[in-house]
Formats: structure tokens, C-alpha cells, sequence
């Protein structure tokens, strides 16, 4: 399967239209999803856009509030008309008395979820009026002895600065047959769902022509993000898709946000997965041990489970062959001098613990003889000892007597170890060895700055050949040899 290219450059505008088309729905989904909580932020500043976006959402006037605030507009009016002593003003105070009772024992804020703004109502003209009861402070408030004492003027203008803003802020939301609350954000949805959806039917047309063997389901899931654009819930997933356009239309460069968001999962994941790895290997070899398995394939015996041989050898066998053909034609001429001398000092040692030998010293010249002595004896038992060594590897009969030794060894070993106090015994501390090793070192694997080393495997795909990999104070040398973009 080829990967999508980057828009040829004719074709480069389209993307960028339907980016911008596409940036301009998500920007009214976000608005849509924010309107109600930021709803009295609107009223204050903008209450246009209240007045346009109110109906959209099923949101009108509360009966109850909206006939408070029209209440103190006739007040208003009377005190201006006829004063605040007129009988029409002490009518339109004692309504408002009246009004501000029920508000406080009916809770018109409720449905809107904001009873919040009910307290602070409550709380602010506690505090104006010095009064523990809200019922009460109202009551003084909307009096005409109080607003003569303290001045109609003044007392009005806390009012319309203090309380009115609130009370207007309530609002009643119409709820549909289905039980949820009115939102006809589909209307304005509408136009843009059926436009990403023309354009995801001409993308998946081209696709399913340009791959043969492309069906129609997979030339759409070519685009998978591309259906979020489609669906009427979880719009905030239209975030997605709107990122993916403005990259591709080079709008916007996503390179680095993509490269942390791998980053952060792929060590995440390589955490986990290392305990996890480590762990269960742990696991299965103590469990093996418990069986019993680890002793039959020590000693070569039939284990209790069938062992797989991919090659009809003995590895084992082979490996100690190889061994001993390496210390015998390559370790041993190697360190010949060395033996050489630890043989002539414990010669010259023995000699000098003689007492025959001792009462000799006092001769003329035999201390001479000795070292020479000591030197060719400790030289003849190397060359014995060596060429002893080699016949017994190249001499078949030798080799043959060898591997009966060892074959008895191992056999006498066995015996030894299948008893059962040993052999409970190793099995215990073989698992107890693993078990530590879980609990000190498996932790500290996974606590590894996993970070640094992802930082070098990004450097090694984007260096300079020249230059040396550089990763939180260390150095790496990357050698050119065997590496390629």
C-alpha cells in the first residue's frame, strides 16, 4: 500500500479552501459547546450576539425574573412621574416585596443551573441591609421609608450595578420531546456536514481509481478521520480532522507535536512492555526450575515436556569441544612462560625446603645448578603437560576415554543432585536467585531514561555522517558503514 502524498501544488488551494472551511465549523462547534457556560459573558458584553444565539439553543426570558426586572422598570417610571411617595410607587414597592419573596422560595435559577446567582443575590443585599435573613433585607429594601432615609437615587443605582445584572442573567431553556434541552445547532451544522461530505465521497473516489483493488469502504478508511467531519455528536472530535487539513495544506506544521506525541507513547509503552517482557521470562524459567525441567536438560535427560531439536545436536557437548580446542592450540602457547615461572618458583621453593638439599648450599657452584635445574625441570613439565594436553584432544582413543569421563562425571553428578534434600535445595535457591533479580533489577530496566534513548534512535535517522551524535552530555559515534536514509 502507498502512502499519501502531500497535495501537488495545482490542487494545493483546495486543500487550503476546505482547511479553512473546515477551521471555520470547528470554530462554530467550540462557540456552540461554550455558548451556555459563557453565556452571562456574552450578556454583559456582547448581548447581541445573546439576542441572535439565545433562540438557537431554545433559551428565552424566565417568566418569573423577567416579570421581577419589568416590576422595578414600573417603579422607575412612577417614582419618575409622581415620586416616591405616590401611592402608585408604595403600590409597585409592596409587589416588589411580594416578588422578591417568592424568588427566594421558588428558586427560579434552578432550571438553569444557576442557583449560585441566586445566593449571591441573597448575600449581597444581606450585606447592603445588615440583615441575617435574605426575606427580610428585601423587605427593607423595597420600602419607602428606607429609600427616602438612604436616597432613592443612591439605592436604585446599587441596584442596577449590584443586582439587576444578575437577576438578568436567569434564563428558562426549552426541553424537547425527547427530554433534552432544545439545540438547533444542526441547522447552521448542516450546510458544512454536507459539504465535507461531498468531499469525502470525490477523495474516496479518487482513491478506490488510483489503488486497484480498492473497494469503496476501504478508499473512505483511507480517510477515517475524515468521517468524524460527519458525525451530529462528539463534534469536539472535529479537531482532529481540522489539525490533519491545515498540516496537509501546510497551514500549519504538526511535525513537532507529532514527533512528542510519539515520543511520549512509544515510552510509555516501551516501560511497561520491558517489565512486562523481563518479567514473564523470569517466570517461565522459575517455573521450570519448580517442574523440574532445568535439572533433566542440565544432566541431558528426558524432560517432562518435549524438547525441540532443531539440528541433532548437543550444544552443550559442542560448546565445551570448542572451548577446549581454543585453551589448548591458542590459550596455553600463549601463557606458557607464565606457567613456566610459577612451576620453577614452587620447584625452587620445594628444593629450599630440603634439608639435604639446604646443607648442600655451602658448595661452591651448586646454587647455579639449581636455578638451571629448576628451569629446564619446570620447562620439561609444561612441554609434558602440553603435548600430554594435545594427544589427549587429537587421540581418538584418548578423546574416547575423555568423554567416558565425563560422561561418568556427569552421570555421578546427576545421581548426586536428584536427591532429594540437594536437589530441593538448589531448586529453592535457584528460585529465590531469580526472584531478586525481578525485584532489584527489572525495576531499575523500566526506570531507565527512556527518553535519551529514543533521542538517539531520532538522531540516527537524521544525522550528519561527519559529525558524532550528542545526547544529554554523551557522545555517540555513529560510523557511516552500513547506514542509509
Amino acid at each position: 500500500m502507498v502512502n499519501p502524498k502531500s497535495p501537488k501544488q495545482p490542487y494545493l488551494w483546495v486543500e487550503r479552501l476546505m482547511a479553512i472551511i473546515a477551521t471555520i465549523n470547528l470554530g462554530l462547534v467550540l462557540f456552540n459547546l461554550s455558548y451556555v457556560p459563557w453565556r452571562d459573558f456574552y450578556l454583559r458584553h456582547l448581548p447581541q450576539i445573546t439576542r441572535i444565539y439565545d433562540p438557537i439553543k431554545g433559551i428565552e426570558p424566565h417568566r418569573e425574573t423577567e416579570n421581577y426586572l419589568n416590576t422595578v422598570y414600573k417603579l422607575q417610571e412612577a417614582v419618575n412621574q409622581t415620586g416616591l411617595n405616590s401611592q402608585e410607587a408604595k403600590t409597585q414597592l409592596e409587589e416588589l416585596s411580594r416578588l422578591s419573596t417568592e424568588m427566594i422560595d421558588n428558586n427560579p435559577f434552578a432550571a438553569a443551573g444557576k442557583s449560585g446567582t441566586l445566593e449571591k443575590i441573597k448575600n449581597r443585599m444581606r450585606d447592603r441591609l445588615k440583615q441575617e435573613s435574605a426575606k427580610q433585607a428585601f423587605a427593607i429594601f423595597w420600602s419607602q421609608n428606607y429609600l427616602l432615609q438612604n436616597g432613592w437615587t443612591k439605592e436604585f443605582n446599587f441596584f442596577n450595578r449590584q443586582i439587576r445584572p444578575l437577576i438578568a442573567t436567569n434564563y428558562f431553556r426549552q426541553i424537547g420531546e425527547n427530554g433534552e434541552f432544545i439545540d438547533n445547532f444542526w441547522i447552521i451544522d448542516l450546510p458544512f456536514v454536507c459539504i465535507f461530505a461531498i468531499d469525502l465521497a470525490f477523495r474516496s473516489y479518487y482513491i478506490k481509481r488510483r489503488y486497484l483493488g480498492f473497494t469503496w469502504l476501504n478508499a473512505i478508511l483511507w480517510r477515517w478521520y475524515d468521517l468524524l467531519l460527519l458525525l451530529p455528536f462528539w463534534r469536539w472530535l472535529r479537531t482532529i480532522p481540522v489539525l490533519v487539513r491545515l498540516d496537509k495544506a501546510k497551514l500549519l506544521n504538526l511535525q513537532p507535536l507529532r514527533q512528542q506525541i510519539h515520543l511520549g507513547v512509544v515510552t510509555s509503552f516501551a516501560e511497561e512492555i520491558t517489565e512486562i517482557v523481563v518479567v514473564r521470562v523470569i517466570n517461565q524459567i522459575q517455573g521450570s526450575i519448580k517442574a523440574g525441567e532445568f535439572v533433566h536438560w542440565l544432566l541431558q535427560k528426558e524432560s517432562l515436556r518435549p524438547y525441540i531439536d532443531i539440528n541433532n545436536v548437543n550444544e552443550v557437548e559442542a560448546i565445551a569441544t570448542i572451548v577446549i580446542q581454543m585453551i589448548v592450540y591458542q590459550v596455553l602457547p600463549k601463557i606458557q612462560p607464565e606457567v613456566i615461572a610459577i612451576l620453577r618458583h614452587n620447584i625452587i621453593g620445594a628444593i629450599n625446603h630440603s634439608p639435604i638439599i639446604h646443607n648442600l648450599h655451602n658448595i661452591p657452584g651448586l646454587a647455579q645448578v639449581e636455578i638451571q635445574l629448576s628451569e629446564q625441570l619446570a620447562a620439561q613439565l609444561t612441554t609434558n603437560l602440553y603435548n600430554a594436553l594435545v594427544t589427549a584432544v587429537e587421540d581418538p582413543v584418548g578423546a574416547k576415554l575423555s568423554s567416558q569421563l565425563v560422561q561418568r562425571f556427569s552421570e555421578a553428578l546427576g545421581t548426586e543432585i536428584q536427591k532429594k534434600q540437594v536437589l530441593s535445595e538448589l531448586q529453592s535457591l535457584l528460585v529465590d536467585f531469580l526472584e531478586e533479580i525481578k525485584l532489584n533489577y527489572v525495576k531499575r530496566l523500566s526506570q531507565e531514561d527512556f527518553e535519551n534513548i529514543l533521542e538517539q534512535t531520532r538522531q540516527l535517522r537524521t544525522y550528519a555522517p561527519s559529525q558524532p551524535l550528542v545526547v544529554k552530555g554523551s557522545t555517540l559515534q555513529v560510523q557511516q558503514k552500513g547506514i542509509r536514509d
